[in-house]
Protein backbone atom coordinates (compact mmCIF):
# COMPACT_ATOMS: atom_id res chain seq x y z
CA UNK A 1 0.00 0.00 0.00
CA UNK A 2 1.56 3.28 -1.18
CA UNK A 3 1.52 6.28 0.97
CA UNK A 4 -0.05 9.43 0.08
CA UNK A 5 2.38 12.23 -0.99
CA UNK A 6 2.30 15.01 1.84
CA UNK A 7 4.15 18.68 1.90
CA UNK A 8 3.84 21.03 4.06
CA UNK A 9 2.28 24.27 4.01
CA UNK A 10 5.35 26.20 4.39
CA UNK A 11 7.20 23.85 2.25
CA UNK A 12 4.66 24.65 -0.45
CA UNK A 13 5.25 28.27 0.20
CA UNK A 14 8.85 27.92 -0.02
CA UNK A 15 9.03 26.17 -2.74
CA UNK A 16 6.28 28.05 -4.68
CA UNK A 17 8.31 31.86 -4.00
CA UNK A 18 11.83 29.93 -4.73
CA UNK A 19 10.02 29.22 -8.67
CA UNK A 20 8.64 32.46 -8.76
CA UNK A 21 11.85 34.32 -7.87
CA UNK A 22 14.36 32.34 -10.39
CA UNK A 23 11.43 33.19 -12.91
CA UNK A 24 11.52 37.03 -12.20
CA UNK A 25 15.64 36.60 -11.73
CA UNK A 26 15.72 36.57 -15.58
CA UNK A 27 14.27 39.62 -16.34
CA UNK A 28 16.25 42.43 -17.33
CA UNK A 29 15.21 45.69 -14.79
CA UNK A 30 12.58 48.28 -14.44
CA UNK A 31 13.36 51.39 -12.97
CA UNK A 32 10.59 53.99 -12.14
CA UNK A 33 11.25 57.27 -10.62
CA UNK A 34 10.35 60.15 -9.13
CA UNK A 35 11.03 63.72 -11.36
CA UNK A 36 9.85 67.08 -10.72
CA UNK A 37 7.01 67.20 -13.09
CA UNK A 38 5.97 63.44 -12.74
CA UNK A 39 6.94 60.02 -12.87
CA UNK A 40 9.67 58.40 -15.13
CA UNK A 41 8.98 54.47 -16.52
CA UNK A 42 12.97 53.15 -17.42
CA UNK A 43 12.94 49.87 -18.79
CA UNK A 44 15.79 48.01 -20.67
CA UNK A 45 13.63 46.35 -23.05
CA UNK A 46 15.11 45.88 -27.07
CA UNK A 47 11.67 44.81 -28.29
CA UNK A 48 9.41 47.65 -29.98
CA UNK A 49 6.07 45.66 -29.61
CA UNK A 50 6.62 43.59 -26.41
CA UNK A 51 6.35 46.40 -23.89
CA UNK A 52 7.14 46.31 -19.87
CA UNK A 53 5.50 49.78 -19.45
CA UNK A 54 1.66 50.99 -20.60
CA UNK A 55 -1.00 52.85 -19.44
CA UNK A 56 -3.96 51.81 -17.48
CA UNK A 57 -6.02 55.32 -16.44
CA UNK A 58 -5.40 59.20 -17.10
CA UNK A 59 -3.26 59.56 -14.58
CA UNK A 60 -2.29 55.62 -13.43
CA UNK A 61 0.99 53.92 -15.23
CA UNK A 62 2.32 50.10 -15.19
CA UNK A 63 5.47 48.64 -15.06
CA UNK A 64 6.06 44.95 -14.81
CA UNK A 65 8.95 42.24 -15.04
CA UNK A 66 8.76 38.48 -15.34
CA UNK A 67 6.45 36.49 -17.46
CA UNK A 68 4.79 38.36 -20.23
CA UNK A 69 1.49 36.35 -20.92
CA UNK A 70 1.11 37.13 -17.07
CA UNK A 71 1.69 40.57 -16.44
CA UNK A 72 -0.29 41.48 -19.48
CA UNK A 73 -3.26 39.45 -18.39
CA UNK A 74 -3.02 41.71 -15.22
CA UNK A 75 -2.07 44.85 -17.24
CA UNK A 76 -5.57 44.44 -18.97
CA UNK A 77 -7.44 43.36 -16.28
CA UNK A 78 -6.27 46.46 -14.26
CA UNK A 79 -7.47 48.56 -17.26
CA UNK A 80 -10.76 46.98 -17.05
CA UNK A 81 -11.08 47.87 -13.75
CA UNK A 82 -10.51 51.49 -13.89
CA UNK A 83 -12.81 51.67 -16.65
CA UNK A 84 -15.54 50.22 -15.10
CA UNK A 85 -14.66 52.09 -11.79
CA UNK A 86 -14.65 55.34 -13.72
CA UNK A 87 -17.91 54.57 -15.74
CA UNK A 88 -20.20 53.46 -12.69
CA UNK A 89 -18.96 55.66 -9.88
CA UNK A 90 -16.91 58.93 -11.17
CA UNK A 91 -13.28 59.42 -12.61
CA UNK A 92 -11.57 60.70 -9.63
CA UNK A 93 -12.46 56.95 -7.86
CA UNK A 94 -10.13 55.68 -10.09
CA UNK A 95 -6.55 55.80 -7.87
CA UNK A 96 -3.30 53.71 -7.63
CA UNK A 97 -4.61 53.06 -4.94
CA UNK A 98 -7.68 51.24 -5.79
CA UNK A 99 -5.92 49.35 -8.10
CA UNK A 100 -2.83 47.85 -6.34
CA UNK A 101 -5.47 46.34 -3.87
CA UNK A 102 -6.88 44.78 -6.58
CA UNK A 103 -3.62 43.49 -7.78
CA UNK A 104 -2.15 42.56 -4.40
CA UNK A 105 -5.82 40.29 -3.79
CA UNK A 106 -5.59 38.82 -7.28
CA UNK A 107 -1.79 37.97 -7.11
CA UNK A 108 -2.33 36.32 -3.44
CA UNK A 109 -5.10 34.16 -4.29
CA UNK A 110 -3.25 33.14 -6.93
CA UNK A 111 -0.34 32.58 -4.80
CA UNK A 112 -1.84 30.51 -2.11
CA UNK A 113 -4.56 28.39 -4.16
CA UNK A 114 -2.73 27.30 -7.60
CA UNK A 115 0.12 25.07 -7.95
CA UNK A 116 1.71 27.58 -10.02
CA UNK A 117 2.62 30.85 -9.12
CA UNK A 118 2.63 34.14 -11.41
CA UNK A 119 6.43 34.66 -12.17
CA UNK A 120 5.81 38.66 -12.29
CA UNK A 121 6.41 41.94 -10.12
CA UNK A 122 4.48 44.91 -10.97
CA UNK A 123 4.37 48.92 -10.15
CA UNK A 124 1.33 50.63 -10.13
CA UNK A 125 2.46 54.53 -10.15
CA UNK A 126 -0.29 57.62 -10.32
CA UNK A 127 0.88 60.94 -10.59
CA UNK A 128 -0.31 63.71 -8.89
CA UNK A 129 -1.05 67.49 -8.87
CA UNK A 130 2.35 67.83 -7.09
CA UNK A 131 5.17 65.98 -6.62
CA UNK A 132 4.26 65.09 -2.61
CA UNK A 133 0.97 63.59 -4.19
CA UNK A 134 2.89 61.02 -6.75
CA UNK A 135 1.93 57.47 -5.23
CA UNK A 136 4.70 54.55 -6.34
CA UNK A 137 2.86 50.96 -5.32
CA UNK A 138 5.42 47.97 -5.97
CA UNK A 139 3.73 44.29 -5.97
CA UNK A 140 5.27 41.27 -5.53
CA UNK A 141 4.52 37.69 -6.88
CA UNK A 142 2.73 36.43 -3.52
CA UNK A 143 0.44 39.71 -3.55
CA UNK A 144 2.79 41.83 -1.02
CA UNK A 145 2.20 45.73 -1.66
CA UNK A 146 4.77 48.92 -0.33
CA UNK A 147 3.91 52.27 -1.28
CA UNK A 148 7.85 53.54 -2.11
CA UNK A 149 8.52 57.16 -1.71
CA UNK A 150 10.91 57.99 -4.70
CA UNK A 151 11.65 54.93 -6.88
CA UNK A 152 11.05 51.39 -7.50
CA UNK A 153 13.43 48.91 -8.80
CA UNK A 154 11.92 45.27 -10.34
CA UNK A 155 13.83 42.35 -11.97
CA UNK A 156 16.97 40.36 -11.97
CA UNK A 157 18.93 42.80 -10.27
CA UNK A 158 16.81 44.78 -8.01
CA UNK A 159 19.32 45.23 -5.21
CA UNK A 160 22.07 46.14 -7.43
CA UNK A 161 20.25 48.91 -9.17
CA UNK A 162 18.51 50.16 -5.98
CA UNK A 163 22.00 50.42 -4.44
CA UNK A 164 23.45 52.94 -6.84
CA UNK A 165 19.86 54.86 -7.58
CA UNK A 166 20.32 55.22 -3.43
CA UNK A 167 23.61 56.65 -4.11
CA UNK A 168 22.72 59.01 -6.89
CA UNK A 169 19.04 60.11 -7.00
CA UNK A 170 17.92 63.49 -5.97
CA UNK A 171 14.24 63.68 -5.62
CA UNK A 172 12.93 66.82 -8.07
CA UNK A 173 15.48 66.40 -10.95
CA UNK A 174 14.89 67.34 -14.12
CA UNK A 175 13.27 65.16 -16.40
CA UNK A 176 17.13 64.27 -18.66
CA UNK A 177 18.99 64.17 -15.08
CA UNK A 178 16.56 62.01 -13.73
CA UNK A 179 16.65 59.73 -17.10
CA UNK A 180 20.67 59.39 -16.85
CA UNK A 181 20.61 58.51 -13.33
CA UNK A 182 18.12 55.91 -13.76
CA UNK A 183 19.88 54.69 -17.47
CA UNK A 184 23.17 54.72 -15.63
CA UNK A 185 22.12 52.69 -12.56
CA UNK A 186 20.59 49.98 -15.23
CA UNK A 187 23.36 49.90 -17.45
CA UNK A 188 25.80 49.26 -14.24
CA UNK A 189 24.44 45.70 -13.78
CA UNK A 190 23.42 45.18 -17.41
CA UNK A 191 25.34 42.68 -19.59
CA UNK A 192 24.29 44.39 -22.75
CA UNK A 193 26.47 47.00 -21.70
CA UNK A 194 30.39 46.05 -22.17
CA UNK A 195 32.52 48.19 -24.44
CA UNK A 196 35.11 46.57 -26.40
CA UNK A 197 37.73 48.08 -23.69
CA UNK A 198 35.60 45.92 -21.14
CA UNK A 199 34.64 48.91 -19.02
CA UNK A 200 31.03 49.54 -18.63
CA UNK A 201 29.22 51.77 -21.19
CA UNK A 202 25.19 53.62 -21.37
CA UNK A 203 21.97 51.20 -22.51
CA UNK A 204 21.56 53.17 -25.77
CA UNK A 205 17.98 54.42 -27.17
CA UNK A 206 17.41 51.10 -28.90
CA UNK A 207 17.64 49.50 -25.51
CA UNK A 208 15.80 51.16 -23.58
CA UNK A 209 11.81 51.87 -23.51
CA UNK A 210 11.13 55.02 -21.72
CA UNK A 211 7.99 56.68 -20.92
CA UNK A 212 6.05 59.59 -18.71
CA UNK A 213 3.40 60.49 -16.26
CA UNK A 214 3.56 63.96 -16.75
CA UNK A 215 1.53 65.87 -14.26
CA UNK A 216 1.10 68.85 -16.79
CA UNK A 217 -0.44 67.52 -19.26
CA UNK A 218 -4.52 67.61 -18.94
CA UNK A 219 -6.70 64.36 -18.44
CA UNK A 220 -4.28 61.90 -20.11
CA UNK A 221 -0.50 62.34 -18.25
CA UNK A 222 0.71 59.08 -19.86
CA UNK A 223 3.19 59.43 -22.69
CA UNK A 224 6.04 57.34 -24.54
CA UNK A 225 8.90 58.99 -24.92
CA UNK A 226 10.42 57.95 -28.68
CA UNK A 227 12.90 58.30 -31.05
CA UNK A 228 14.12 61.62 -31.41
CA UNK A 229 12.70 62.74 -28.12
CA UNK A 230 14.83 60.11 -26.60
CA UNK A 231 17.71 60.91 -28.07
CA UNK A 232 17.73 64.29 -27.21
CA UNK A 233 16.48 63.64 -23.71
CA UNK A 234 19.71 61.27 -23.52
CA UNK A 235 22.00 63.79 -25.17
CA UNK A 236 20.85 66.44 -22.51
CA UNK A 237 21.63 64.06 -19.23
CA UNK A 238 25.21 63.16 -20.73
CA UNK A 239 26.03 67.22 -21.01
CA UNK A 240 24.67 67.88 -17.40
CA UNK A 241 26.77 64.70 -16.42
CA UNK A 242 29.48 66.07 -17.76
CA UNK A 243 28.99 69.78 -15.89
CA UNK A 244 28.93 68.12 -12.88
CA UNK A 245 32.84 66.79 -12.93
CA UNK A 246 33.87 69.77 -14.39
CA UNK A 247 36.41 71.69 -12.23
CA UNK A 248 34.89 74.86 -10.28
CA UNK A 249 36.92 77.42 -12.14
CA UNK A 250 36.70 75.96 -15.54
CA UNK A 251 32.64 76.01 -15.02
CA UNK A 252 32.55 79.61 -13.86
CA UNK A 253 33.71 81.20 -16.70
CA UNK A 254 32.60 78.70 -19.25
CA UNK A 255 29.75 80.95 -21.15
CA UNK A 256 26.05 80.61 -20.22
CA UNK A 257 24.30 78.86 -23.17
CA UNK A 258 20.41 78.01 -23.37
CA UNK A 259 19.10 74.65 -23.07
CA UNK A 260 17.64 73.50 -26.47
CA UNK A 261 13.89 73.42 -26.51
CA UNK A 262 12.22 70.51 -25.51
CA UNK A 263 11.27 67.58 -27.66
CA UNK A 264 8.15 67.71 -29.62
CA UNK A 265 5.07 66.97 -27.15
CA UNK A 266 7.08 66.59 -23.78
CA UNK A 267 7.78 70.84 -23.45
CA UNK A 268 3.98 71.52 -24.33
CA UNK A 269 1.34 70.43 -21.36
CA UNK A 270 -1.54 71.03 -24.03
CA UNK A 271 0.27 68.79 -27.04
CA UNK A 272 -2.04 66.35 -28.48
CA UNK A 273 -1.34 63.15 -27.31
CA UNK A 274 0.26 60.37 -29.70
CA UNK A 275 1.76 57.84 -27.86
CA UNK A 276 0.68 55.39 -25.10
CA UNK A 277 -2.37 53.83 -24.93
CA UNK A 278 -4.03 51.96 -22.48
CA UNK A 279 -3.42 48.66 -24.91
CA UNK A 280 -0.04 48.67 -24.91
CA UNK A 281 1.26 45.40 -22.66
CA UNK A 282 4.65 44.48 -21.03
CA UNK A 283 7.92 42.05 -22.22
CA UNK A 284 9.01 38.68 -21.53
CA UNK A 285 11.56 38.02 -18.87
CA UNK A 286 14.20 36.73 -21.61
CA UNK A 287 14.75 39.92 -23.41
Amino acid sequence: MTMPYYASPEQLMRDRSEYARKGISRGRSVAVVTYADGVLFIAENPSSTLHKVGELYDRIGFAAVGRYSEFESLRVAGVRLADVRGYSYNRRDVTGRVIANAYAQTLGEIFTMQTKPYEVELCVAEVGDTPESDQLFRLTFDGSVVDEPDFVVMGGQAEAVSTHLREHFLPGLPLAEALQVGVRALSAVSPATTSGNGGPSLLSAEQLEVAVLDRRRPKRAFRRVVGAALHTLLDRGDAAAAETVEEPHTASHAPSTPQPGAPAGLGDPAAPDTGGTAGSGGQAPTN
